[in-house]
């Protein structure tokens, strides 16, 4: 008897209306949230549709929603130009290895800020944590870059950005609502601190370790004011610097893109010549699609990882 009267009552909440103020509210919460993803994503379709559009159209500034004189010259011009794949290389190169090391020293670092046993704990927390307010300024970062012997090299892209104290955070407040008793149990079992780190809290922390992955990989991407300041060596430079170059320079560039195969092909139009319009649009889709396409990949675990890692409960 009593198994059916709670199936009966499992039936009668599925089979229950949702009321009118409920499904007002949803239309409402749907209508909204549509159309803030419709202004965020607005920008990267603009530059889409831009880059693959007649060229004289999109200077004068008349594709707005829809691509007219669809063409693909843009994209085979800009992948021509000099330095484009080892500047690719080097912007690959760099997000992979700083993200790995930025990820690795905050989980270390946020795992051993939890351990009472550390040495003036308290004290080296703070001493990190106060360097998200403070700082030298851009001369003395500079100078201290040169006497470490790190301009001109690419170990400046992934030293300076290993130690993030806002991540350490993130991961530490994430480390302290796992249980204790996981590592006591290791603990009790022989582990020493590192084996406790890799097999026991590091396999545990999948989310927040993915929410910083998120945050090191953008910033190392987009990230070009680093080869501004250290870097005068062509063959280092990075895929987002020469974007920078390109945009200031994209009157020269048009020129040099049009000139760059002798003469312009019969089969070329005036709808394909290449215009700094075109080129900003492209060079910006060329660089930002690589990092759009990596960050669906995290998504699952970045909501999760952000809630948990920013507030102890």
């Amino acid at each position: 008897m009593e198994l059916s009267m709670k199936e009966n009552k499992k039936k009668q909440r599925k089979h229950k209306k949702p009321s009118k103020e409920t499904v007002g509210f949803n239309i409402v919460n749907y209508l909204f949230f549509g159309i803030i993803t419709i202004i965020c994503a607005y920008p990267f379709y603009y530059l889409i549709i831009n880059s693959i559009s007649n060229n004289e159209l999109s200077a004068l500034g008349a594709i707005r929603f829809f691509p007219e004189g669809i063409h693909f010259e843009n994209y085979k011009q800009v992948l021509q130009l000099n330095g484009l794949y080892s500047a690719a290389a080097i912007s690959v190169a760099r997000t992979v290895l700083g993200t790995a090391a930025t990820v690795l020293a905050s989980a270390f670092l946020g795992f051993m800020f939890t351990q009472e046993k550390l040495w003036k704990r308290k004290f080296w927390y703070r001493f990190i944590i106060i360097t998200m307010y403070f700082n030298a300024g851009l001369i003395p970062m500079f100078i201290t870059m040169r006497n470490l012997g790190l301009t001109n090299s690419f170990w400046v892209y992934i030293l300076p950005a290993i130690v993030q104290p806002f991540n350490i955070i993130l991961v530490k407040t994430y480390i302290e609502s796992i249980p204790k008793s996981l590592q006591e149990a290791a603990e009790m079992d022989g582990a020493n601190i590192l084996q406790v780190f890799f097999k026991v809290i590091l396999p545990n922390c999948t989310p927040i370790l993915a929410t910083v992955a998120i945050f090191s990989a953008v910033a190392q991407w987009n990230s070009f004011q680093d080869t501004l300041i250290y870097i005068t060596d062509q063959s280092l430079y990075s895929l987002q610097y020469l974007l920078y170059t390109y945009i200031n320079q994209a009157s020269s560039l048009a020129s040099l893109v049009r000139n760059s195969g002798g003469v312009v092909s019969s089969v070329a139009s005036a709808a394909t010549t290449q215009t700094p319009t075109s080129i900003r649009m492209t060079v910006s889709v060329v660089v930002v699609l690589p990092i759009m396409f990596i960050y669906p990949m995290f998504q699952k675990y970045f909501v999760k990882g952000i809630m948990l890692g920013a507030v102890k409960g």
